[in-house]
């Protein structure tokens, strides 16, 4: 069973102890879509976690030396082993607890799954917002993500699956969600009017438990974000 993970900013804040022996900690941020993808693998597989947000401004020194890039999300086992990067750290947990796992059980299902999350890695959501803050013409780069969002979709129809993986949600599901979670705040929800079979899926993974249990709302999102932007980060918004 899942824990309520205990949420809070550490600045000058002492080392936390060795983690406990029945569960795992993560090192996160509310708002990271990166660390996003470890909680909702931690949700849906049901594994017993604590989370320390990690406020990325102000990163005390102990979390460093677990981390020296100072990124999150980070799992630390009761054995005191680091795992860091959101991919990493998700294949990770789905091995060692191996208990309803979320990639497939074939080495080329596998190997499907990350050549789609490489693909996918390629989408310019930041830049867009990145461009739109300028002032700059970004009807370029949504025309580049509507051609995603449309190679997407024509994966779904050709799969006919509701889902990337088959007909229940898997690995790449989860990968890929948070960014779709932040279309709203990127101001391209427009972008999936064109495609039907990939509005379905973000319809249905908004059921998820899992994901209802990691997301934010598209209010909350676009608040931290452009706070961020400005400089003015407040990790703790919305609590």
């Amino acid at each position: 069973k899942t824990s309520s993970p205990k949420c809070f900013i550490i600045t000058v804040y002492p080392a936390p102890g060795p983690v406990p022996k029945d569960q795992v900690r993560l090192y996160s941020m509310r708002f990271c879509p990166f660390a996003q993808r470890t909680r909702l693998v931690l949700h849906a597989k049901g594994i017993k976690f604590e989370t320390i947000n990690i406020h990325l401004k102000q990163k005390p020194d102990w979390f460093l030396e677990k981390n020296p890039d100072g990124l999150v999300p980070v799992i630390e086992t009761p054995a005191g082993e680091v795992v860091n990067e959101s991919v990493i750290t998700s294949v990770f947990l789905d091995e060692v607890y191996p208990e309803k796992k979320l990639l497939p059980a074939t080495p080329f299902g596998k190997a499907q799954q990350k050549m789609m999350l490489e693909h996918f890695s390629k989408v310019c959501l930041f830049k867009i917002s990145s461009a739109r803050r300028k002032g700059d013409d970004v009807s370029g780069l949504e025309a580049e993500l509507k051609e995603k969002f449309t190679s997407l979709n024509e994966y779904l129809v050709k799969r006919k699956t509701k889902f990337f993986g088959g007909d229940t949600i898997t690995f790449i599901d989860y990968m890929m969600w948070p960014f779709f979670e932040r279309l709203g705040m990127f101001e391209v929800q427009h972008c999936l009017d064109h495609t039907p079979e990939l509005k379905k899926w973000t319809e249905l993974m908004l059921e998820d438990p899992a994901v209802k249990a990691t997301m934010h709302s598209t209010e909350n999102h676009k608040t931290f974000y452009n706070n961020f932007l400005d400089g003015k980060p407040d990790f703790d918004y919305g609590l």
